[in-house]
């Protein structure tokens, strides 16, 4: 196409042009125009650089305005994800106590029919009990030190009492809702990491501690002289799967567990309790043991992208996530104990995607969208819905497997007719 072409006014075809031509560029159209008009101008400059026109990306619903203030830079349009839902599911939390449908987004097919029928699975078992352990989020900026006198000076400074009420009272100027709860130092010659951890209530809670952290290190300049290298040292662990991230948690630590008697297990799964435990024992444990995998499950990942995906999270914290461990042990009445442990689950209600209107949406079918009236309580509320959905997918692929069903059900729904 060519400029003449478009249906733009002439002050929209002048800008146009000089992005084409280099005079402005890609990251500044939104210094001279509206947010809507940026997008456009920028996917037109896009298209004129492909010579293609593209016939989807500009439809859609969000507000530009407020997106291109705190969740995307150089927007030229959305990408749609078909979204599913699964249920009803029977949660039995602390702060999820009902039934519940779940959003999936995804477009794995065969994925939220499985989940369903392991909704289906729990619902008739009377619903999946479920407790959050830890809720923490972290922050670990590394130190370098002079000498190795110097890093165990600073490695017991930081231990002390009064110097942990100083950082506290620092971190907290910076939040209206997150608290410092830890500080945790690890040392690596004359590195010297502190990992921080915050309870920062609905919020997922990266930017908050982030900010906090990174006063907190001002005072440590201060009154120690320590300099640091970096803000982010990788010790917290954000976005990889890390062992310290299982054994001390991340986000929430989750376990969710249902008994599922026999009788069920043969209806719904077309299985044995038997068969189920040997193939998660051989496959879950050992086979995730002898890959030296940090996740010892099915498909975890699968469901936590997909709800992340619907309900605005920030989909890669699914990496963390994915390091769920499955268990599955017979019980003396013939019956199957299912559970699933997450050690690192970062969800929030606010901030980030949570806000866009189609994720709203998906957080509202849960009963979880916004803060919380006790700050921390919708975002307790969604880990327990989470942990419960993964657990749901775990038994029914785990039983598809038992039974022989797992290629069947993939060519029937998750392949379509070429």
């Amino acid at each position: 196409m060519f400029l003449q072409d478009y249906e733009l006014s002439e002050e929209e075809k002048i800008l146009l042009q000089k992005v084409l031509d280099g005079d402005v560029a890609l990251r500044k159209i939104e210094e001279v125009a509206d947010p809507l008009t940026s997008v456009k101008i920028r996917r037109l400059a896009i298209q004129e650089f492909i010579k293609l026109e593209f016939e989807h990306i500009q439809n859609f619903s969000l507000d530009v305005e407020a997106i291109s203030k705190k969740n995307i830079e150089n927007m030229i349009g959305a990408v749609q994800i078909p979204l599913g839902v699964a249920g009803l599911l029977r949660v039995n939390g602390e702060y999820a106590n009902s039934k519940y449908y779940i959003p999936l987004a995804t477009t794995e097919g065969a994925l939220v029919a499985s989940v369903n029928r392991g909704c289906s699975v729990i619902t008739k078992s009377g619903g999946a009990n479920v407790r959050i352990f830890e809720d923490e989020m972290t922050r670990a900026p590394v130190f370098k030190l002079d000498s190795l006198e110097r890093a165990k000076k600073f490695y017991e400074w930081v231990k002390c009492p009064e110097i942990f009420e100083q950082m506290k009272e620092v971190a907290e100027k910076t939040t209206r809702f997150g608290k410092l709860i830890s500080v945790k130092p690890f040392v690596t010659g004359t590195y010297v990491y502190l990992r921080f951890s915050y309870d920062t209530k609905d919020a997922m809670g990266m930017n908050m501690v982030t900010i906090a952290t990174d006063a907190i290190m001002h005072l440590i300049e201060d009154e120690f002289g320590a300099h640091p290298v970096t803000l982010s040292g990788n010790m917290c662990t954000d976005k990889k799967p890390a062992s310290i991230s299982t054994i001390l948690g991340r986000g929430k630590t989750v376990v969710a567990e249902v008994i599922i008697p026999k009788e069920i297990v043969k209806e719904v799964l077309k299985c044995t309790p038997e068969s189920m435990f040997e193939v998660n024992y051989s496959k879950n444990l050992l086979g995730s043991a002898r890959a030296g995998a940090l996740g010892f499950n099915a498909h975890a990942a699968n469901i936590i992208a997909a709800i992340y995906l619907a309900c605005g999270q920030d989909a890669a914290h699914v990496v963390e996530g994915s390091t769920a461990i499955t268990s599955m042990e017979l019980t003396k009445y013939e019956e199957i104990h299912c559970s699933v442990t997450l050690p690192a689950l970062p969800v929030g209600t606010v901030g980030g995607g949570t806000g866009l209107g189609t994720q709203r949406d998906c957080l509202n079918i849960l009963g979880v969208s916004g803060a919380g009236d006790v700050p921390g309580i919708n975002s307790r509320k969604f880990a327990e819905i989470v942990a419960s959905a993964v657990l749901a997918g775990e038994i029914s692929l785990i039983g598809a497997q038992a039974a022989g069903h797992l290629a069947r059900s993939h060519a029937q729904l998750g392949r379509g007719k070429f």
